[in-house]
């Protein structure tokens, strides 16, 4: 068995089991893989000085640098699969919003196909009296709901079996919510489901972004509620 110094050079004892140096052009590939490391260990065993082996430490340190360099690749690879995944991802929940309703604030609505508005309103305290009132274009009171006492926090609203000629108009009712929390009735803030007209993925920033009648574009993360 051919003895050599501990001095001796990496690349000669690449050279020597048949591993490209940098300097070279792979004839291959360009990377020291798990079976190149292996042979090149087994390598260094055969040709250690018997007098001054190396220690098992040595070993050890270059196991343990070869294993992070293998983790950090595989690593690597995951996350590129987990980024692919996260794209199919957003593409289907774009997908899936089409021909929903979101919820939104504001207090602008339309009939839905199935001729009903549905909302929510929040409550900053239980109120004796809750009304919804809906008007026209021209200001004109076509509806009022009655929801009574509440408590305080978010409660719901629809007004169904809207009338024909003005679930087929053309411009939204605006809805008004008024509560009364011991000192009168007084407007509080209103949420309304609007229809997904559209979805994109191409926002690298807010991700999932919808075209929402009435509304323009809003980033699917900010929607709390939807409905088909």
């Amino acid at each position: 068995m051919t003895s050599i110094d501990n001095n001796q050079s990496l690349n000669a004892i690449l050279d020597k089991i048949g591993v490209n140096r940098q300097d070279e052009k792979p004839a291959s590939k360009d990377t020291l893989g798990q079976a190149d490391f292996l042979k090149l260990m087994t390598t260094q065993l055969q040709n250690q000085d018997p007098f001054a082996p190396m220690e098992n430490a040595e070993f050890i340190a270059q196991m343990a640098q070869f294993s992070t360099v293998t983790g950090i690749t595989e690593m690597g690879q995951s996350l590129n699969d987990i980024s692919g995944q996260i794209a199919e991802f957003r593409l289907a929940t774009a997908t899936n919003m089409l021909g929903s309703s979101v919820l939104v604030p504001g207090n602008t609505a339309r009939p839905d196909e199935n001729r009903a508005i549905h909302g929510i309103v929040d409550l900053p305290a239980a109120s004796t009296a809750t009304n919804i009132v809906f008007s026209d274009a021209n200001g004109e009171v076509v509806h009022v709901a009655d929801l009574g006492p509440q408590g305080r926090g978010l409660t719901g609203f629809s007004w169904e079996n809207i009338p024909e000629e003005i679930a087929a108009g053309d411009a939204p009712l605006r809805i008004e919510a008024y509560a009364d929390s011991g000192q009168g009735m007084q407007s509080v803030s209103s949420s309304v489901f609007a229809e997904v007209l559209a979805a994109s993925t191409a926002d690298p920033v807010r991700g999932v972004v919808l075209d929402v009648r009435d509304y323009g574009e809003i980033a699917a993360a900010d929607i709390s509620r939807f409905r088909k």
